[in-house]
């Protein structure tokens, strides 16, 4: 029911709006005062943390007329913070919000109003794309409007044409229902209201408009690109999949993609050559391997409790090593290391760990997990220079010792893998240096590509995800821990390895066992690059040409060894990932929702981000 009498309520959003906002408030008065009584509509300046004269102009202007309020925030709330925020004050029960360039003719003022007061329509929208509509489009702002209201209707099923339209009215009532469940606050607001508004059966009214472009609009990297894209593809994922994720589709997708994971192995490796190498191995060894291996992952699950610990989240151990059993599973099947998200995914819906540290603290792990990798190469690398097999080590670093398919692997293995280490070293280095540092380099870097509210977010984002790296690479006690971590669970893998060569009848003499740390380390850090699923292949060639010409072991058996080793790993890790998909009833692509909503865990990100930026 409206207050005071007051049945119509406009909001004009504003930010650093000095040269227009007294012109537009003084049109909006006089166009209403056509229609409506005089004293039966307010105008809410929505001035949203302006640097400019705007807020003085809203003051003085709600000063001169009562029917003018001004709504003030201190932060800059981004557009669809900024409407919400004036909605949730306003007096109507009609709730209207247009542009402050009023782009829009404003003789369809009445035509919006009326839709809702007269019409008993829930919403109503000016569209500047139906067939009747008299727009101005260019192509710089024509082309990303259409494809961006082609791919709403597609992923959203909308059956709007236009939903950015600045020209919006909404039933009170049906904005109250709505907004709770709205979560973006910049330029998607508009888009996500429509949607949710259809899919809960409001009646919405889109009428033609002629429209003038006002100003010089760009496409903005941040906002329409990485904000718009991101936001569709996020209410598609609540409004159409999250619902249909039971636990028994969870886990018979996540048990399908396991399957689809074991018959990718079996692309990439001969399943008759695994079988004869298997025969020539003690199996009862190969199974100590596998336990040896074993060992590794409460490892894992300790050290990533130590990260996240690090960055304000105490989580246990035991959940922890699930979730990264389900993680590296994910990377043996889809490309891009994408199980790396599911990790991060997992931690987010479970335990609350919101997506920027959950993404963070996968870095740090990695960065870790590469330069321990690369240390342990390198050491051994110059102890085998040492020993008199520099010219050895050339051989093999170049293939020539190997011929074949192998030796073409190798290379590639080779180089993948100085790359990586060389990138290793320079993160650690570049993340020290940039935390003992007291520039603020993200935020500038950012504002350089966009100037828009939604990247000011990001640069909240960012920030956030960068600080919570340095506080582990900074803090010696941390660092040492997770360090000392790090060695324990890559001892191990190669401790596996070194076992396999034992189940083949070789006996670990002192330069073999050098020799298997700088052959794992290598392999390890070949595969770290998905140029295939797992590092299958790319793994076995580096092994092979490390070890053949440095060791007893022939080529043939160097091959069945890393084979056998690596297939061992690979066979813990699916095992690992179904046990806990089933305990933690997750799948591969998602993760159950349970004791936090994705409203609730996004508004904390976007708390977060923002806090970081205020600091």
């Amino acid at each position: 029911m409206s207050m005071g009498g007051i049945e119509v309520s406009v909001v004009c959003p504003a930010y650093n709006e000095e040269d227009t906002i007294e012109d537009t408030v003084r049109v909006v008065i006089e166009t209403l005062s056509d229609f409506l009584p005089s004293q039966s509509f307010e105008v809410l300046i929505a001035e949203d943390g302006c640097e400019d004269r705007t807020p003085e102009i809203a003051t003085r202007l709600s000063e001169e007329d009562e029917r003018i309020r001004h709504i003030h925030s201190d932060d800059r709330l981004g557009r669809g913070g900024a409407l919400s925020y004036a909605f949730e004050q306003v007096r109507g029960d009609v709730l209207v919000y247009l542009d402050t360039d009023m782009a829009t003719d404003m003789r369809h003022l009445e035509e919006l109003v009326e839709a809702i007061r007269s019409d008993s329509y829930d919403i109503a929208t000016g569209s500047r794309w139906l067939p009747e509509s008299q727009a101005e489009r260019p192509a710089k702002r024509g082309i990303p409007s259409l494809s961006y209201n082609a791919l709403v209707r597609t992923f959203l099923r909308s059956n709007l044409q236009d939903h950015q339209c600045g020209f919006k009215a909404f039933d009170r009532e049906a904005l109250d229902v709505l907004l709770p469940a709205v979560q973006d606050e910049h330029w998607f607001w508009d888009t996500e209201v429509l949607v949710k508004a259809q899919r809960r059966g409001y009646r919405v009214k889109e009428f033609p408009v002629d429209w003038t472009p006002k100003g010089d609009s760009k496409v903005d990297l941040i906002r329409d690109v990485f904000g718009m894209g991101s936001q569709i593809l996020r209410t598609w994922w609540e409004l159409s999949v999250s619902p249909r994720i039971t636990r028994r589709v969870s886990l018979g997708v996540g048990t399908l993609l396991v399957v689809i994971s074991l018959v990718l192995m079996t692309q990439y490796l001969n399943p008759e050559q695994v079988l004869s190498r298997m025969a020539d191995a003690d199996t009862r060894l190969v199974a100590v391997s596998a336990l040896v291996y074993l060992l590794s992952w409460p490892l894992r699950g300790i050290r990533y409790r130590d990260i996240l610990e690090a960055m304000g989240h105490k989580e246990q151990w035991g959940f922890l090593t699930g979730a990264i059993f389900i993680s590296q599973t994910g990377n043996l099947v889809f490309p891009a290391r994408a199980g790396d998200a599911i990790r991060a995914y997992v931690v987010k819906a479970r335990r609350s760990v919101p997506y920027p540290t959950g993404f963070a603290s996968l870095a740090v792990e990695r960065v870790f997990d590469l330069l321990t990798i690369t240390v342990l190469a390198g050491i051994v690398m110059i102890g085998l220079a040492t020993t008199g097999s520099t010219g050895q080590l050339s051989s093999v670093l170049t293939g020539q010792a190997v011929g074949g398919d192998t030796a073409s692997s190798g290379q590639t293995a080779v180089v993948v893998a100085a790359g990586v280490g060389t990138v290793a070293i320079t993160a650690v280095f570049a993340i020290v240096a940039s935390a003992n540092s007291d520039q603020n380099l993200v935020r500038p870097a950012i504002r350089r590509i966009s100037n828009d509210s939604y990247a000011d977010y990001v640069a909240g984002v960012i920030e956030r995800f960068v600080g919570d790296i340095q506080i582990v690479a900074t803090d010696k006690s941390i660092f040492a821990r997770v360090g000392l971590g790090s060695i324990g669970i890559w001892s191990l893998d190669v401790l596996t390895a070194l076992a396999v060569f034992v189940a083949f009848g070789f006996n670990l003499t002192p330069s073999l066992i050098a020799v298997g740390f700088f052959a794992v380390s290598v392999g390890n850090l070949a595969k770290v690059l998905p140029l295939t699923p797992g590092g299958i292949g790319l793994y076995e060639g580096a092994f092979t040409i490390i070890v053949a010409p440095l060791t007893p072991v022939s080529v043939t058996a160097a091959l069945g060894i890393a084979i056998i080793d690596h297939a061992v790993k690979n066979i813990v890790t699916v095992g690992g990932g179904i046990l806990s998909m089933a305990w933690l009833n997750v799948s591969l692509t998602t993760a159950v929702e349970e004791t936090q909503t994705i409203s609730e865990s996004t508004e904390q990100a976007v708390n977060d981000s923002e806090s970081v930026a205020d600091k």
